[in-house]
Formats: C-alpha cells, sequence, structure tokens
C-alpha cells in the first residue's frame, strides 16, 4: 500500500510540474518574436514527453498488478523462499538460486505467462531490473494474447 501512495504522490506532483513547464511554454509562445516561439515549442515538448512517459509506465504497473491478482488467485504467486543477510538484504547466492530454476521453469513453458511473471519477480530479486521488466511485458503480452518477438 506504501507503494502505491508513493507512486500516486510521485505522479502528482510531476503532473503538477508538467502543467507548470507547460504554462510557460504557453507564455513564451505568446509573446510572438522567433526565438520565444521557437524557445516554447521545445518548453513544451518536454512536458508531452513526461505524461507519455507516465501513462505508459502507469499502463504496465496496472497490468502487472493485474497479472499478480490473478496468479494469487489460481494460488500460483512465487513464494519467498529467498534467505536474507542479518541486516534484510537478500542473499545473493540465494537470489541466483531461485533464478535458476525460475529460468529452467521458464525454458520449460515459454508461452506460459505464469512462468515469465515468476521470472520477472526472480529478476526483480537479483537486482536486475531491466531484464525484469522486459521479462514482465512478455508474461503482459503472453496473457494478452500478443504476439511476442523471440
Amino acid at each position: 500500500m506504501r507503494a502505491k501512495i508513493s507512486y500516486a504522490v510521485t505522479a502528482a506532483v510531476l503532473v503538477f510540474y508538467f502543467v507548470l513547464v507547460g504554462s510557460r511554454g504557453v507564455m513564451l509562445i505568446q509573446t510572438g518574436t522567433l526565438l520565444t516561439v521557437t524557445f516554447g515549442v521545445a518548453v513544451l515538448i518536454l512536458p508531452v514527453i513526461g505524461l507519455w512517459f507516465l501513462w505508459k509506465n502507469t499502463q504496465f504497473v496496472r497490468k502487472a498488478n493485474a497479472l499478480a491478482t490473478e496468479l494469487d488467485a489460481e494460488g500460483g504467486l512465487p513464494v519467498d523462499e529467498l534467505k536474507r543477510t542479518p541486516g534484510g538484504r537478500i542473499d545473493r547466492d540465494s537470489a541466483d538460486e531461485v533464478f535458476a530454476k525460475r529460468k529452467a521453469e521458464t525454458e520449460a513453458a515459454p508461452d506460459d505467462w505464469r512462468s515469465w511473471f515468476r521470472l520477472a519477480v526472480a529478476y526483480h530479486d537479483a537486482r536486475d531490473t531491466p531484464r525484469a521488466r522486459k521479462a514482465m511485458q512478455r508474461a503482459i503480452a503472453l496473457h494478452d494474447g500478443k504476439p511476442v518477438e523471440a
């Protein structure tokens, strides 16, 4: 729940910032000189890109959470079997061991979104965020019946 609140607050702050920057861009365009119009258009591009990124990221999170809910209802969420250090951090060897299991599971069933979801969690636990995201995107695509690149 704390993560959802943090995400909502961050998104709200970003939207406020985009509106503020966008209004400055409009003010620059309204000035009417070639230089200020050019700067105004450039300033407006940043909030557009930011809003697009925020929208895509929010959609990704919503879809991943929907998969987690569905997998939980099936009783298929991965069990936390990771060893932790006394400080509470995940033991790297333990994460690597679980990752090897999840990778083998995914190789055995490459068209099963559930195995890709569990692999994404294993990547995340191993602190490999880019691969975790790609694995989750693949799980979402397989779940939605979209074609997946090899």
